[in-house]
């Protein structure tokens, strides 16, 4: 699985997005990303109550721990690398949570446009 380059949205070096939990399709904090990734898991969210359990209805439990894989579950606050149409789908209804664009891998405007990403950015207001 070769890598793709670390750029986040705004054309800079891509910046951690959460070690606790470690999130990321390589479980290597960075919303990073290759072809082998289908789900993009390339937005860098803050969770929030409603989204958790908002994902949690959409049957993408975030919340949920799962000892025997070491994940202890999402909790408010936490950081995650969230898949682009999930949070895409979330936008839709309403949902969406608020995403940190220098944590977000430019992969995600492929297929989010970067305006809404902006729309809900933590970093860039």
């Amino acid at each position: 699985m070769e890598m793709d380059e670390s750029i986040n949205v705004l054309g800079e070096p891509l910046q951690l997005c959460g070690d606790d939990p470690v999130t990321g399709f390589y479980r290597d904090g960075n919303c990073n990303t290759c072809e082998e990734d289908i789900g993009s898991h390339t937005v860098c969210i803050e969770a929030s109550l409603e989204f958790l359990e908002y994902s949690r209805f959409k049957g993408n439990d975030l919340s949920t721990p799962i000892p025997e894989f070491g994940f202890d579950g999402v909790k408010p606050g936490d950081t995650w690398c969230l898949c682009a149409a999930r949070w895409l789908q979330a936008y839709e209804d309403d949902m969406a949570p608020r995403v940190y664009l220098m944590r977000t891998h430019k992969r995600a405007l492929e297929v989010v446009p970067f305006e809404l990403l902006k729309k809900f950015s933590i970093d860039l207001n």
